[in-house]
């Protein structure tokens, strides 16, 4: 392929990163906010977070979700107040606690991702498996993963 081609296509490839990012920051954005329009969005990921891996001490939490200590504290703090997060005293060491979601939590994520998921499927509805599973294949590689496309 000419170098011409290459670098068009290599081009509208950030072009259209550019555009996947934005739209999944704004798809993130609503997604928080169907949480909880109260919260940041930064919030959502550390429940989000929580939804997947469970219950956990804050410090796990904070470099999970790649945000400083003071703020995710902050952050469970107020999620606390709400009734969203939980603590329980960290069987291993009596000094600290394990945070989780509470019954209303998970159900205010689940509602949350069961929406991102509609939006995603609206998005995809005419796509042929093949069209999906070539995507997959096509963003694992791009971004370093192994995603086998259901090969």
């Amino acid at each position: 392929m000419p170098s011409d081609d290459r670098d068009r296509l290599e081009l509208a490839l950030g072009e259209q990163v550019n555009a996947l990012l934005s739209a999944t920051r704004a798809l993130t954005e609503r997604s928080a906010a169907r949480f909880h329009e109260g919260l940041q969005p930064a919030a959502f990921h550390i429940a989000r977070w929580l939804y997947a891996f469970g219950p956990a001490k804050p410090s796990v939490i904070a470099d999970a979700v790649g945000m400083d200590r003071s703020s995710t504290s902050t952050l469970i703090g107020r999620m606390r107040s709400l009734g969203l997060v939980a603590g329980s005293p960290d069987p291993d060491d009596r000094r600290g606690v394990i945070v989780g979601l509470t019954e209303a939590g998970t159900v205010r994520v689940a509602a949350a991702l069961a929406d991102r998921g509609a939006e995603l499927h609206d998005r995809t509805r005419d796509w042929t498996t093949d069209d999906l599973s070539q995507l997959v294949t096509l963003l694992g590689r791009l971004t370093g993963g192994h995603a086998s496309g259901g090969e």
